[in-house]
């Protein structure tokens, strides 16, 4: 009887290994598929990653989604073009995603709207004027050079001096972002914006690009700082991806390569909404028809206007 219960058991021990080995063989197959996938999509370019720009500094990095990298390249323009420090940008990038995430929204607490979350009832502007970016962003800056040491003290305190938010400690939490982008946009750290991109959506013009320039850029295109022209792409861009326009918009900086690298980052951080397909600048280019575990960042080139910005859109 003992010998029979002790078969009896050994079987059911069988029987209970066959039945936990089949669903580990599917977790392990399973497993085994998705990461080969993980790998295989991170090699040729995540869609995880596609519409997003990451900075990179200070031993981390910060993705965002194209629209809120925009603003911030449209807030970072403004303070290069009133040359204004990089600190200025830092201090206007962690303030604005606090406030808004870097969405110009419609909405906020009681009257609040746009990118820094002003509100026309303390005096920032019309609820139209503060929907405008650049003019939301202008009134910032106003504020911000009028606080003392506004350059070197705590980012978190100068920006609750401007803002004097019901909740004082909280632009603390987007610091480091703010100071990478800021870094990237601001032309400091070089070729440092890169964006993955998927095809283009809807072409835009030359024209329609340097307009936006005009817009971000007025003081500094006036000042003769930075100048724009239209030329053809095959004798200004060191190497036209397929799918490229005939005509170049060519930004000169003057020799000034930190504006240089600030006006090609802003290009790039513009792309998503301009159809940009390629820019160059100094021997880098940024090109969007890249398709490698090395999509969207920047390469070497060799030709074309090196010591000129060269932004080449879709299909013109």
């Amino acid at each position: 009887m003992a010998a029979r219960a002790r078969r009896r058991t050994r079987r059911r021990k069988r029987s209970a290994a066959r039945h936990l080995a089949v669903p580990l063989v599917m977790v392990l197959l399973f497993g085994g598929i998705a990461g080969g996938s993980y790998v295989a999509l991170q090699r040729y370019g995540s869609p995880a990653h596609e519409g997003t720009c990451v900075a990179t500094g200070l031993g981390t990095s910060h993705r965002y989604s194209t629209d809120r990298v925009s603003n911030a390249a449209l807030i970072s323009a403004v303070a290069v073009d009133r040359e204004l420090p990089p600190r200025a940008a830092s201090i206007a990038l962690a303030t604005a995603y606090q406030e808004s995430q870097l969405q110009n929204i419609d909405y906020g607490d009681r009257d609040s709207l746009g990118l820094f979350q002003q509100r026309p009832s303390q005096g920032w502007g019309t609820a139209e004027q503060i929907q405008d970016p650049v003019y939301s962003t202008n009134a910032f800056y106003d504020a911000l050079v009028r606080i003392p040491g506004y350059r070197s003290a705590d980012i978190n305190d100068v920006a609750q001096q401007v803002q004097r938010s019901g909740h004082p400690e909280a632009y603390r939490d987007h610091e480091t972002e703010g100071r990478l982008y800021a870094s990237a946009l601001t032309g400091q750290s070089g070729p440092n914006l890169m964006c993955t991109l998927g095809a283009v959506g809807a072409t835009v013009s030359p024209e329609q690009v340097r307009a936006e320039l005009e817009r971000q850029f007025p003081r500094a295109l006036e000042s003769g700082r930075l100048t724009s022209a239209l030329a053809s792409a095959a004798g200004a861009a060191p190497q036209p991806p397929e799918g490229a326009g005939a005509t170049a918009l060519v930004i000169d900086p003057g020799g000034d390569g930190a504006l240089g690298w600030a006006v090609a980052n802003w290009a790039v951080a513009r792309a998503a909404d301009d159809g940009v397909v390629q820019v160059s600048y100094q021997g880098r280019v940024w090109d969007r028809s890249v398709h490698s575990e090395e999509a969207g960042s920047w390469g070497t080139a060799e030709g074309g206007t090196a010591e000129r910005v060269v932004v080449l859109v879709s299909g013109r």
